[in-house]
């Protein structure tokens, strides 16, 4: 095999499979020629891409490389997050996390193109029916005629908090003529102005200076909450909690809350008591898409599964809170790998393998460590070695604006001049042997035509300083600083 031939499949230009069962594999993926690989495969494709992965971790990881490698266009990317609750946890999901969800159920059903990112475990967990969320979103437009309290009355049934500050998603204020709301999904609150019951203005505000910012036509409003607290939501969920478990149903306190229309915590591992029937993230695929598997998925579904069925065994003989089984609220691992056979699927997998049929080597090599050498006279010196030995295009990937200074005062005085690039296809449209731009990769990438013979490579900070840009990356993490 020549190797024009071993690399014609490259992360710029990813097979894919195109028939109901198909399976592939991508191999050779080192760095983050993974995300490369998923960007450019959802650029072709005729519909989205269901990127599922073993855990948080890897998730937050190849988030990242996707957003850099699909900077400069108009690629939809989302994250369908966990909840961060364990199972039949006596917690629920923090507003933020809902709001992300809720959007992603929302767009899913109708996105073209586009990636959506997601941990196995998470779509094993069942989610409400779209028919829930379509009865439940409405839109607000200006110059509309508003019943007052009929919108008081649909955000408290669609779960909206009244507070008396609007600060996160899910809050509302009414204050005489003006009515604030941060919807779900949103990245910002709105401030509504009536004249008399017509909508005069609808203006996003900054929620910690409470100060309008700019002014929109029409906002979309989603429920709050992924299950329903209106009258008939409550007289279900009453209704099936006494079908489904014996005893007097007064006896629990989530049982008392919900009839008296408060949401306990961690009534989300209930949310089957609210509909008839409950579906998986699946159901919201449009007809055409492509799912996407990381290696090992299979031993983390029955990893979860086994921390399932111990958490439902622990609870379990607590007769003031009855739970539901594991097969109400989870799909098991046959049922999962199921639903994903039901679309074409590719298979990542990181070390290079044997090319035989449906099985491609996408090019990629390991990239290289360039850490800077502290007692030598050049601390540099293996970095600007490798970019004068580089047959191809460079691009460095600074952590963060200041970062980026940082780097160009470092490269200044061994008169080396790295342009700078907004964005990765920038960087792509453009020639310069040297570049640098603004992006917080981790891994970084060597891509080549040949085995000998390189194009182009991302050098990341860790790659040049090591451990300590990862140690300062969770420092930041903690405190919630995006950089420095």
């Amino acid at each position: 095999m020549s190797d024009q031939t071993k690399f014609s499949s490259t992360p710029f230009a990813p097979p894919t499979p195109q028939q109901c069962g198909d399976k592939i594999h991508w191999a050779q993926l080192y760095g983050s020629a993974r995300g490369l690989s998923i960007v450019s495969a959802a650029q072709q494709a005729a519909g989205p891409l269901l990127v599922l992965l073993r855990d948080t971790a890897t998730l937050n990881r190849l988030e990242e490389e996707i957003n850099f490698y699909a900077s400069g266009t108009d690629l939809p990317c989302f994250t369908f997050p966990d909840q961060e609750t364990l199972p039949y946890d006596r917690l629920s999901p923090h507003p933020d996390i809902t709001s992300r969800r809720l959007e992603v159920m929302t767009r899913l059903p109708t996105l073209k193109q586009g990636i959506v990112l997601a941990t196995v475990s998470t779509v094993m967990q069942v989610v409400p029916p779209q028919s829930y969320i379509d009865l439940h979103a409405f839109n607000l437009t200006q110059g509309e005629e508003l019943d007052r309290d009929g919108l008081r009355l649909r955000l408290e049934q669609s779960g909206y908090r009244v507070v008396s500050q609007v600060m996160e998603h899910g809050e509302y204020a009414f204050r005489g003529s003006i009515v604030d709301l941060f919807p779900m999904g949103a990245e910002a609150p709105y401030r509504i102005d009536l004249f008399d019951d017509e909508v005069e203005s609808l203006r996003l505000f900054d929620p910690e200076s409470q100060r309008t910012t700019e002014q929109v036509e029409a906002i979309h409003l989603l429920p709050a909450r992924e299950f329903p607290m209106s009258e008939e939501g409550v007289r279900h969920f009453r209704q099936a909690w006494r079908t489904h478990f014996e005893g007097d149903p007064q006896q629990s306190a989530i049982y008392r809350d919900i009839s008296q229309g408060l949401t306990p915590s961690g009534i989300d591992y209930y949310l089957p008591l609210f509909f008839e029937q409950c579906v998986t993230l699946f159901d919201y695929l449009p007809a055409t898409h492509l799912i996407l598997i990381e290696e090992g998925i299979e031993e983390a579904c029955e990893q979860f599964w086994v921390e399932i069925k111990e958490r439902h065994q622990d609870q379990v003989f607590d007769q003031s809170r009855p739970v539901l089984t594991p097969e109400q609220l989870f799909l098991k691992t046959d049922q999962l790998f199921g639903r994903i056979k039901q679309a074409p699927v590719v298979q990542l997998e990181h070390f290079e393998t044997e090319e035989r049929s449906g099985h491609f080597n996408l090019g990629s090599r390991k990239p290289m460590q360039l850490g800077m050498q502290s007692r030598s006279e050049d601390p540099l010196q293996r970095l600007i070695q490798f970019i004068d030995e580089f047959e191809g295009r460079v691009v460095i990937a600074a952590e963060s604006a200041g970062r980026r200074e940082a780097l160009l005062e470092l490269f200044h005085p061994r008169t080396i001049y790295p342009k700078i690039y907004a964005t990765w296809h920038a960087f792509l449209d453009g020639d310069a042997p040297l570049s640098i731009v603004v992006t917080p990769l981790e891994q970084g990438l060597l891509l080549s035509q040949s085995a000998e013979t390189p194009t182009v490579t991302v050098i990341t900070e860790p790659q040049i300083f090591g451990e300590q840009v990862l140690q300062r990356r969770r420092r930041n993490k903690k405190r919630g600083v995006t950089g420095d």
